[in-house]
Parts: structure tokens; sequence; C-alpha cells
């Protein structure tokens, strides 16, 4: 396989991935907002923050309001994580390996470009938001079902795993940090409840709220919301999982001892630091360190293969 094809398809499952973790991200703080009390200000501007869209924004926008904000994450053509952008550059990935994916995911890849671009409009009205969110949510959840149900698991399909899990890694540790962060310090009679609302939000970001309420049959606290989300092996957007996902992915392929080690490594890290009893600022530093982890396991994959 030619290197430039090999990361062509570990970018499509980026772009893919990266595309429906903004729409389920936009989806839930719309709702999030809606349940609480107008005397708790949360506002859009986390959302910005959990990208790492801060500084592209305010040279865009003077404050982060609500249509600001949406039509950044939706449709700004000048920001390369919108929802838009992330489809354009799937379709281009898509379209330079035709050949090496099935041809229905050229198709849907297309038509949800097409369609993101001339209905992103709707995502600024709350009457129509939902409607629009979804159908990117459930159109990428229809590609990567084809993908899986039609495309030969071979190394090509191995790369595109390797690009979703670690697109799915990067957008847990961004959730966890920056909704952690805002959420309520304090913990009195009247707070509590809003507080329960707020990590119920960080379980929906990640599409995990029910899954929780399985495996933990408690109300919603913090050590079992984190334990969960970075340490459940079998929750396919945890952490842990996401991580032996790119492990068992690499070791399908040739020469790839330098890229298990710094899975490896970061893993390691991960399972020693016991981060559901992290206080803030600590979790905040493991939450860094595992961001660098996934960098560095990139970049090993970049010189290995790309």
């Amino acid at each position: 396989m030619l290197s430039r094809v090999a990361n062509n398809l570990c970018w499509l499952g980026r772009y893919l991935e990266r595309t429906e973790n903004t729409a389920r991200l936009i989806s839930v703080n719309a709702n999030l907002l809606l349940d609480l009390p107008k005397v708790i200000v949360l506002g859009w501007e986390p959302i910005v923050e959990i990208v790492s869209g801060h500084d592209e924004f305010y040279a865009l926008h003077d404050k982060a309001d609500e249509k600001s904000v949406i039509h950044f994450m939706v449709s700004e053509e000048a920001y390369p994580g919108s929802i838009l952008k992330s489809l354009e550059f799937a379709r281009e990935n898509a379209r330079t390996i035709r050949e090496i994916i099935p041809r229905e995911v050229w198709e849907q890849i297309n038509e949800l470009y097409l369609f993101a671009k001339e209905n992103g409009h709707k995502s600024l009205q709350r009457r129509s938001r939902y409607e629009f969110l979804t159908e990117i949510i459930e159109s990428i959840q229809k590609i990567t079902g084809i993908l899986s149900g039609t495309m030969t698991h071979d190394e090509g399909y191995q790369f595109l795993r390797i690009g979703r899990n670690l697109e799915r890694a990067d957008m847990t540790t961004r959730i966890i940090d920056v909704r952690s962060a805002s959420l309520l310090q304090e913990t009195e009679t009247e707070q509590a409840a809003f507080e329960n609302l707020q990590w119920m939000s960080v379980l929906k970001s990640l599409t995990a709220y029910q899954m929780y309420r399985r495996e933990v049959r408690l109300r919603i606290r913090r050590p079992d919301v984190l334990k969960f989300l970075l340490l459940e092996e079998k929750f396919p957007r945890s952490l842990s999982h996401t991580f032996g996902q790119v492990k068992h992915c690499v070791q399908a392929l040739p020469n790839s001892a330098n890229v298990v080690a710094a899975i490896g490594a970061v893993e390691a890290q991960l399972h020693n630091a016991n981060p559901q009893r992290l206080i803030q600022d600590k979790l905040h530093e493991f939450i860094d360190d595992m961001q660098f982890g996934i960098i560095e396991v990139f970049n090993q994959l970049e010189q290995t293969y790309f």
C-alpha cells in the first residue's frame, strides 16, 4: 500500500469522526442550556474551548453568543474544524482513494457534504437545529456501518480505524477537560441537581449516558463518570478502549514496534494515574499528559507509515 493512501485513509477516519463529535457537542450543549435555570449561565464558549478554536473564533467574532458559535462550528469556511470543512476534507480524502473504498461510501460522503453545505443555516434556528444535527450524526453512523460491512478488512481498513479511534480519544480528553473545569464547584443542596445535569451532559456528549447507567446503578457522581469514560475497556468511546483499538490495529501492520511502544506508554500512564481520584488541577495535568501521548502516537504513526 502506498504511504499516501494509508495517510488518506487515516485522515478520512479522523475527519468523519470529528464531524460526528462536533454535531453531538452542539446538540448536547443546546439541550443542557434548556435544562438549566436562567440564573446558571454556561453559554456557548465552552464548545469553542473544547475544540481549541478560541483564537480562530475571536478573530471572526466579538462575543461567543449562540448564533456566532453555532455558525462557527457548523458552517465557517475559515475554521478547519467546522462540520462543513471536516466534511470537505473527508470528501477530498475519499475522492483521492475512490478505488480503495466502497463506491457507496464515496457517494454517501459526497451527499452528506452537499447536504451540510445547503442546509447549514438550519442549525441557527432552534426549531430545525435538532433535525439537521441528527441527520449529520446518523449519516456518519451509516458511513461507518457501510465501511465495516462492505470494505475488505485489510491494512487500509486498519488505518481507517486507527484514525477514527485516535480522533475519538482526542475528543474524549477534550470534553472531560473543559466540561469538568466548567462544572459548578459548590456542592450545596440547591446546586447538586445542576451539577448532576452537567455531568450528565459530559456523558451525553460522548453518547455514554445509557451505557453508564447500565454499568453504574447509583446517582451520577464525578469519580464514577471519570472512571467510566477513562477506564471502561468495554465502552467504545472510553480512553482505555480507544487506545486498545489503536494498538490492535497497529499490531496487524508491519514494522509497528515504535507505534506500539508509544501506545503502551500512554496506556501505562492512564492506568497508573487513578484519574477518578484526581482533584481538578491534577486532572487537568493528567489530561494534558494524555493529549501529549496521543500526539506522540500519531507522530510515530506518521514517521513509520506516512
